[in-house]
């Protein structure tokens, strides 16, 4: 009995210990986040915004530093509005991460907003005025075993407006409600109007281009075998990852007719072949930035809109945007 008891208060001992080591671990990253001011001139047009190792960067197209921000692992910015969606320090920050937003280069967020699951894509309106996030997430009852779902949101900072997520929308696909329940979305992308966006409804292994409408909370199809979309500054072109034969994805533009419900008048294979995983970025009407891993680390390529060129090695890193002033 007495060894019993023994070995009981070393376990529990032990447990304490750990906890407490948690503990200490998610304070000092929450007092590290508290510190973690925004150091960058996203009034800056043309420089470019990006994530390297955790932080966010801003240089010059030649590559010059301008400046540092926030901890993140997905980051966008325009208007002078950053998003940072961030792993959230601590236990369980595999499936816990934070939403924050910094406006008018201030050093503190002015929204922080708690999300469940891990960063995926993070995107701003040309106006600044809208934000969305993508994020991976595991437990959903539809998931295959071992395998990730995504939900994407919509905030905005104007009046604090939470969209919730997309799941929450109504989807229309061949001109009727969609039904089926294994519905993931990932990969927002704002029109100008503050109401259109753009992002990927995943379902029965399928995919598919939709046409958001914030205001009536609908998604309307468009085109099949379109992920992680990115509208052209003059809101006419597409930029996305195409999944091939080979199950590889790569990226193509399609240019987009002009109405309510808009078809497709041309997809261009762009020149860059390798395999991306990424939601690409307008740098310009001319051009894109992504990333993909080289030897294990990722690095941001630029490349023509047009199809043309061959692509650009820019930086080592992530999640690019510019900033729009």
């Amino acid at each position: 009995m007495t060894r019993a008891r023994t070995l009981l208060g070393v376990l529990l001992t032990v447990v304490l210990l750990v906890t407490a080591a948690a503990y200490v671990l998610w304070r000092r990253g929450e007092a590290a986040a508290a510190q973690d001011g925004l150091h960058l001139r996203l009034d800056r047009h043309g420089t470019v915004v990006y994530v390297d190792r955790d932080r966010v960067r801003q240089v010059t197209p030649r590559g010059t530093a301008i400046g540092d921000g926030p901890t993140c692992q997905r980051a966008a910015t325009a208007r002078s509005t950053l998003i940072c969606v961030r792993t959230r320090p601590g236990p369980l920050s595999a499936q816990s991460a934070q939403v924050r937003v910094y406006t008018g280069g201030a050093r503190e967020p002015e929204v922080t907003l708690p999300v469940w699951g891990a960063p995926s894509r993070a995107r701003v309106s040309p106006s600044g005025h809208l934000v969305s996030w993508t994020v991976f997430r595991t437990g959903d009852s539809y998931a295959v075993p071992g395998r990730f779902s995504t939900t994407a949101g919509v905030y905005d900072l104007r009046d604090g407006h939470h969209y919730g997520s997309l799941e929450d929308f109504e989807p229309i696909v061949d001109g009727e409600r969609y039904r089926e329940q294994d519905v993931n979305f990932w990969g927002v992308t704002f029109a100008a109007d503050d109401r259109t966006f753009y992002a990927t409804m995943a379902s029965k292994g399928r995919t598919w281009l939709m046409r958001g409408d914030l205001v009536r909370r609908t998604l309307t199809a468009v085109r099949r075998n379109v992920e992680c979309p990115s509208l052209s500054p003059d809101g006419r072109r597409i930029a996305y990852k195409k999944r091939t034969e080979h199950g590889r994805w790569r990226l193509h533009v399609l240019r987009l007719g002009r109405g309510a419900r808009p078809v497709v008048r041309a997809d261009v294979a762009l020149a860059e072949t390798a395999h991306v995983d990424d939601q690409p970025a307008w740098l310009d009407d001319d051009t894109l930035a992504y990333a993909r891993p080289v030897d294990g680390t990722p690095t941001l390529f630029t490349v023509p809109a047009d199809g043309s060129g061959r692509p650009h090695r820019f930086a080592a890193g992530s999640s690019p945007t510019p900033a729009t002033g």
